[in-house]
């Protein structure tokens, strides 16, 4: 194994390995950690006294105490958890790999749950394990403290340092606060998959993979237990063989496992809710902070959650320059979806309409192209995707020189419409007369890299901003 952190090896990425591999199984665990977070904060509260006994199981780790005091404030009341996967060897772990019991714990799963105030959405942000990022120095459980690295991978912040220093890696980059972890080892995946009845998929083409010991037909099917392993551990037979592409396998497979937890009757069927808690926190290590009382606390403010609402992202990343197999993120998008998970703000009651001098043009009757000027691909369809949800007539205009400064212009006819879109613009931009290329009663919305979010008719921010090649729970899982 190379000692080098920056360049960490791994078994299942070997060719040689006698079991190569049952060892990628483990990273799942992760995924499935958001649909038990989502069943946590979901679930009935009725059954905290039932299931108090079975969230006893659970480990805690001092997280305050070991990152420290110098952390990033909180400027919203979202409720951010940090879900890792943890290739632990550790008592009934062992039949995973007995050769690698005396070697550190990876984790090759890193997902950002953010919770929106409010309750009214959710999105799970994945990390790559090639992610190259500042890692700071750590105390660990054991007293001894790690060196910082200038780059290294994400993921050997927990190798040397734990989930506390991983937390603490993630807030260091990103700014945004964390308010608890939850660290789940592979052992009760299979249980997982089980207790939700099992979990649907759908595949373009039948798959025969000795190596991962999955044989499916086409089509859509419900998998569980061996068979649902063996289908998030698969790296060759599906998908190009990449570590992002196998992130978005298991984003659908996440999604569909927690639009059937939530709208099968899983969690309001006290057996069925009781066997998915009682699978999921014999397998749980969680921060101090994350108690049984903390999570019905959550819980109360989360009801509301629909599937629907529930959206998986892989943070926005490209090749590292010194090094095409590791991955650097990509900016100006990373940080901008750092900023939408930090100011994300509980969205208000309904408002009272306030008179107004002249009657608005509605959304119906105005008919916008949206150009990308950010430098940051696909963000003019993501835009163009929240307008058409507010109901306006959108077209995409194709790309413009690169500009921060987002633009609103409009041809001859259109500056009142023009003045309604600008109104749902967070920047809030003055609009302005198309001199060239402008088509009569039409607004030309240019997408700069200034962008932050769309505002709601009443002006509130509409959260967390559509990104590129996110998934949902309700997406139609054969969609490619």
């Amino acid at each position: 194994m190379n000692s080098n952190p920056m360049y960490m090896e791994y078994v299942d990425d070997a060719e040689l390995q006698p079991e190569p591999a049952r060892r990628r199984g483990w990273r799942v665990l992760g995924w499935v950690s958001i649909g038990m977070s989502v069943a946590m904060v979901v679930g009935s509260l009725t059954a905290y006294g039932f299931y108090r006994k079975a969230f006893g199981n659970i480990a805690h780790e001092d997280t305050d105490a070991l990152v420290g005091p110098n952390r990033p404030k909180k400027l919203n009341n979202a409720m951010n958890i940090l879900l890792l996967g943890s290739d632990t060897r550790e008592g009934a772990n062992a039949k995973y790999g007995r050769s690698m019991q005396k070697e550190p714990p990876r984790s090759d799963t890193m997902i950002l749950l953010h919770l929106s105030p409010g309750g009214g959405q959710a999105i799970g942000v994945s990390f790559p394990r090639d992610l190259m990022i500042p890692i700071p120095s750590c105390k660990t459980k054991d007293g001894q403290t790690t060196p910082a690295q200038s780059i290294g991978q994400i993921n050997s912040s927990f190798t040397f340092g734990g989930a506390s220093c991983t937390v603490k890696t993630i807030e260091h980059f990103t700014k945004i606060h964390i308010d608890h972890f939850v660290q789940v080892d592979f052992n009760g995946f299979k249980a997982i998959t089980k207790a939700v009845g099992g979990v649907e998929v759908c595949l373009p083409k039948a798959v025969n993979d000795p190596k991962a010991k999955l044989r499916l037909p086409a089509g859509k099917q419900t998998i569980q237990g061996e068979d649902a392993l063996a289908y998030v551990r698969a790296r060759y037979s599906l998908g190009n063989g990449s570590d992002t592409d196998r992130i978005k396998r298991q984003q659908k497979f996440m999604g569909s496992l927690a639009n059937k937890a939530m709208s099968a009757g899983v969690l309001t069927n006290p057996s069925r809710l009781w066997s998915l808690i009682s699978a999921s926190t014999k397998s749980l290590t969680t921060d101090s902070d994350l108690t049984p009382q903390v999570m019905m606390q959550i819980a109360q403010g989360m009801q509301g959650m629909t599937s629907g609402k529930l959206r998986f992202v892989t943070v926005p990343s490209g090749a590292y320059a010194p090094d095409p197999n590791r991955l650097a993120l990509s900016q100006p998008a990373a940080n901008q979806l750092f900023s939408a998970l930090r100011n994300d703000k509980t969205v208000p009651t309904q408002q009272r309409k306030q008179p107004s001098a002249a009657p608005k043009i509605p959304p119906s009757q105005i008919r916008v192209r949206v150009y990308n000027a950010s430098g940051i691909d696909g963000q003019a369809r993501r835009v163009a995707d929240d307008l058409e949800e507010q109901g306006f007539q959108v077209s995409v205009g194709g790309n413009e020189t690169t500009s921060r400064t987002t633009k609103v212009l409009y041809g001859s006819g259109a500056d009142q419409q023009a003045q309604t879109v600008a109104g749902l613009i967070a920047t809030n931009p003055k609009p302005g007369p198309r001199t060239s290329g402008a088509v009569p009663g039409v607004v030309d919305l240019v997408v700069g890299s200034d962008w932050e979010a769309l505002k709601t008719a009443q002006g509130v921010q509409t959260g967390i901003p559509r990104q590129q090649g996110e998934v949902r729970a309700t997406d139609d899982i054969c969609k490619e």
